[in-house]
C-alpha cells in the first residue's frame, strides 16, 4: 500500500518501506478516561458533555502554547531583507553569480538548440535538466518550480510532468539535526513524546522533511514535519536578488505590464507563511471546521502539544496519490468520483466561504481505503474577496447569455480593473474568443483551452490578475488534469454547472438574484428552457433544496423593487394560464367521438378554437414544460407540501393580492378575448385540424 505524508508545503506518495507498519490508527485524541465517559454517554450524558468540553479548553490551551513556541517566526519583509543582505555585498555576489551560471548555461542551451532545430526534439531531456538545476539552487527555486509544474499556460507537458517530480523527492539533510530541532522546539526529549519514530525521514521537500511516529502518551501514529535548518537564511538571500531583478524589469521592461515586485512579494509571502508551521496547523484547523462535515472529506487533525513554528505534528494518513488510477482502482475506487468529490469541494471553498487551498497539487489530494479524499498541506492558503465570490457566478452566467459588455463589467467587481479603465475595447475581444469558443455548450468547454483563450485576451489589455484568481484557475485546471488521466472527455465547467445551477436558484443574494433574472428573462419573456436546464442540473447538488428555491424568488417579487419583475410575472403568468387552459380544452375535444365534434360545435368540425397550427404548438410546448418543472421541483428528495405554508402565508400580503389580482384580471381579458374570436369566426374555414 501506498502511504501519503506532507512535509515542506508538498505531500508525497510512497511505497511503504521494509520495517514499518501501514496502519492508521483509530484512536481519538482523549485522555484515557475521557475515551471511556465516551465509551458509555447513556449513563451520564452531562459528564459527557462536560468532558467533551474539557478536551475542547485543553486543545485550546496546547494551541496556545504552540502559538507562544511560535512567537519568533520570521516573516516576509522586503525592508528587512535589504537593509540584511544590502550589508553583505560579497554574499549577495556569489549567490547572483551561482544563479546566473546555472540559468545562464541551461539558457544558452536553449538558445543554442533553437537556431539547430533541436529544440522540440530535447524537449524531455532539458526539463529533466532544469529540475536537476532547480534542486541544485536550493529550496527558493523548488518552489519556484513546484508552482511552474502547475501552469500549463508558461510551460510545455514535458516541463510540467518534470517540474511535478520536484514535489517527489528531494535530497534530505541529517537526521541528528532534525531530531535535535524536534527536542529544541518542543523543550522535551524525543524518548518522551514518541514510543517510536522512523530513523530516517519518510520523505523530504522543500522546506523539510517527514518523519513516521508512534506517541508515547496515547499510542496513535502519526507524521512528524521537521524544518530544513537554515532555510530562512537561504530563502531570505534568494527573494532579496529575485527582487533586485523584479525591480529593474518593472523599470526597463515594457512589454510586461504586470507588477513583477508586487508578485514577486506575494509569492515570497507566501513562502514565509509556509515556515510557520503553528499557522499552518490553524489553517487546516479552519479548513476542517468548514469543509471536513461532507463524509467524503477528510482532513488530518493536529497535535498541538508536540506542534511548534518548525515542527508539526498531525495525524498519520493511509492514502493512495489522485493520479495514481491504478493503485485506486486497485483498491474498488474510481478516480473521476474522486475528483468529482474534489471540485465540488473546490467550489464551496473558492465560491462559499471563500478560504481555499492554494496547492492542490496531486501529492496533496489523496484517495483513502475507505474512498474519501484526503486534503493534506496547508501551508499555502487564500482567500477569495466576498465580492468576487458572487462576481465569479455572474460572471458564468454572462458567459452563458454572451452578454459580453457586462462580462467586461465583471471585471471590475473581480478587481482585474481599475474603475477609470474603459471596458468598451475589451468588449470586441471577449466576442472573438467566446463566440467562437461558446459553438459548444458550456458543459462541452474545456477548462483549460477556455482558460488558455481568456489568458491571451487579458494579456492583450491593462488587466492586474489577483492572486486569488490565479489560484482559483490552478486549482479547477489541476483537477480537470487529474480527471483527463482516467477519462479524456471529462470536462470540468460540466461537472461544476450543477453547483452554479443550484447557487444562482437557491442563494438570496441580490447579485445573484439579478443574474437569475437576467438568464431567465429575455425580451419580456420568460425562457422556461432555462429555467428547466437550471433545475435538471442544480438537482444533481448534493445540496439542493426545492424550499430555498421557491423563497427567495417570492421575497424579489414581492419586494419594494420588484415592480419590473411583477409586470414581467404578471405577463408570463397570464401566458402560462392561457396555454393550460386552451390546452385542456384541446385535450378534451381531442378526446370526444368524431361524430360528436360536429353536434358540440353546430355542425363546425375544424376544432374548438380559431388557431394556427405553428401556434398550438407553441401553447402545448409551454404547458409541457411548466408541468415538467413542477415534476422537477415535486421529485426533489426533500421536497414536502408543507413547504408552501409559507408562501400562502405570503401571499395573504396586500402586495400578494394586488399582484394576483392583475393577473387573474390578464387572464380573464385573453379567455375574453379567445372566446370573442370563437364566436365571430367563420364555420367553412378552420384554421388549424386538431
Amino acid at each position: 500500500m501506498s502511504l501519503v505524508v506532507s512535509a515542506g508545503g508538498h505531500s508525497f506518495c510512497l511505497q511503504a518501506r521494509r520495517g514499518f507498519s501501514i496502519s492508521k490508527s483509530k484512536v481519538p485524541k482523549l485522555s484515557p478516561r475521557a475515551a471511556l465517559t465516551e465509551a458509555r454517554p447513556r449513563v451520564n450524558g452531562s459528564l459527557a458533555v462536560q468532558v467533551l468540553r474539557g478536551d475542547r479548553a485543553e486543545d485550546l490551551q496546547a494551541e496556545a502554547r504552540a502559538m507562544a513556541r511560535a512567537a519568533n517566526a520570521s516573516i516576509y519583509s522586503p525592508e528587512l531583507l535589504a537593509r540584511k543582505y544590502g550589508s553583505r555585498p560579497v554574499q549577495a555576489l556569489k549567490r547572483t553569480l551561482e544563479i546566473l551560471v546555472a540559468l545562464g548555461s541551461f539558457a544558452l542551451k536553449l538558445l543554442l538548440e533553437q537556431r539547430n532545430g533541436m529544440l522540440d526534439r530535447n524537449k524531455r531531456k532539458r526539463a529533466a535538466e532544469l529540475r536537476t538545476i532547480f534542486t541544485r539552487l536550493g529550496p527558493t527555486f523548488v518552489k519556484l518550480g513546484q508552482g511552474l509544474s502547475t501552469r500549463p499556460d508558461i510551460c510545455p507537458p514535458e516541463y510540467l510532468e518534470e517540474l511535478a517530480r520536484l514535489q517527489d523527492a528531494l535530497p534530505t539533510f541529517p537526521d541528528a539535526d532534525a531530531f535535535s530541532c524536534i527536542e529544541t522546539e518542543l523543550g522535551v526529549p524525543l524518548d518522551s513524546i514518541f514510543s517510536s519514530i522512523s530513523p530516517s525521514p519518510i520523505a523530504a521537500a522543500s522546506l523539510g522533511q517527514v518523519y513516521k511516529a508512534q506517541l508515547k502518551r496515547s499510542g496513535q501514529t502519526v507524521a512528524v514535519k521537521v524544518q530544513r535548518p537554515g532555510i530562512e537564511e537561504a530563502i531570505g538571500l534568494d527573494f532579496y536578488l529575485i527582487r533586485g531583478l523584479g525591480l529593474l524589469i518593472n523599470k526597463y521592461v515594457d512589454i510586461i505590464s504586470s507588477d513583477v515586485v508586487a508578485l514577486i512579494d506575494e509569492f515570497a509571502r507566501r513562502v514565509y507563511q509556509e515556515l510557520n508551521y503553528v499557522q499552518e496547523g490553524q489553517n487546516a484547523r479552519k479548513f476542517k471546521m468548514l469543509y471536513a462535515d461532507r463524509e467524503d472529506i477528510l482532513v488530518p487533525d493536529i497535535f498541538w502539544n508536540y506542534t511548534s513554528g518548525k515542527v508539526l505534528t498531525m495525524d498519520w494518513v493511509d492514502g493512495v496519490k489522485l493520479n495514481e488510477q491504478a493503485a485506486i482502482e486497485s483498491q474498488g475506487l474510481k478516480v473521476l468520483d474522486l475528483v468529482n468529490t474534489g471540485i465540488q469541494c473546490s467550489l464551496r471553498q473558492l465560491l462559499e466561504y471563500g478560504y481555499f487551498h492554494a496547492d492542490p497539487h496531486p501529492g496533496n489530494l489523496l484517495a483513502t481505503p475507505e474512498g474519501k479524499l484526503a486534503f493534506l498541506d496547508f501551508g499555502m492558503m487564500s482567500e477569495t474577496p466576498e465580492e468576487a465570490r458572487s462576481a465569479i457566478i455572474g460572471h458564468v452566467v454572462h458567459m452563458v447569455n454572451r452578454d459580453y459588455e457586462a462580462m467586461a463589467r465583471d471585471y471590475y467587481a473581480l478587481d482585474f480593473l481599475s474603475p477609470d479603465v474603459d471596458v468598451a475595447p475589451i468588449v470586441p475581444a471577449l466576442r472573438d474568443f467566446f463566440d467562437d469558443a461558446l459553438s459548444y455548450t458550456v458543459s462541452e468547454l474545456n477548462f483549460k483551452t477556455l482558460v488558455d483563450g481568456l489568458g491571451a485576451v487579458l494579456y492583450q489589455y491593462p488587466f492586474n490578475v489577483p492572486a486569488y484568481y490565479a489560484l482559483i484557475l490552478r486549482s479547477l485546471t489541476v483537477l480537470e488534469g487529474l480527471a483527463l488521466y482516467a477519462d479524456p472527455n471529462f470536462k470540468v465547467l460540466a461537472a461544476s454547472y450543477p453547483y452554479f445551477a443550484k447557487r444562482l436558484l437557491t442563494d438570496p443574494n441580490p447579485y445573484l438574484r439579478d443574474a437569475l433574472i437576467e438568464l431567465l428573462f429575455k425580451d419580456g419573456r420568460f425562457r422556461w428552457n432555462r429555467l428547466e436546464n437550471l433545475l435538471v442540473q442544480g438537482r444533481k447538488d448534493r445540496d439542493f433544496s426545492a424550499k430555498d428555491a421557491l423563497q427567495p424568488v417570492l421575497k424579489l417579487l414581492l419586494g419594494p423593487d420588484g415592480e419590473e419583475l411583477r409586470t414581467l410575472v404578471i405577463k408570463e403568468a397570464v401566458r402560462v394560464t392561457e396555454a393550460v387552459v386552451l390546452c385542456t380544452v384541446v385535450d378534451t375535444y381531442n378526446s370526444v367521438p368524431p361524430f360528436m365534434r360536429t353536434l358540440m360545435f353546430n355542425g363546425n368540425g375544424g376544432g374548438p378554437l380559431v388557431m394556427s397550427a405553428t401556434e398550438l404548438e407553441s401553447m402545448i410546448e409551454l404547458r409541457d414544460q411548466v408541468f415538467r418543472i413542477w415534476g422537477l421541483l415535486r421529485s426533489s428528495e426533500n421536497f414536502d407540501p408543507a413547504l408552501f405554508q409559507p408562501i400562502l402565508q405570503v401571499l395573504q400580503q396586500p402586495d400578494a393580492r394586488i399582484l394576483g389580482g392583475r393577473v387573474v384580471g390578464g387572464i380573464t381579458q385573453r379567455l375574453a378575448a379567445r372566446l370573442l374570436q370563437q364566436v365571430l369566426r367563420t364555420p367553412a374555414v378552420p384554421t388549424s385540424s386538431l
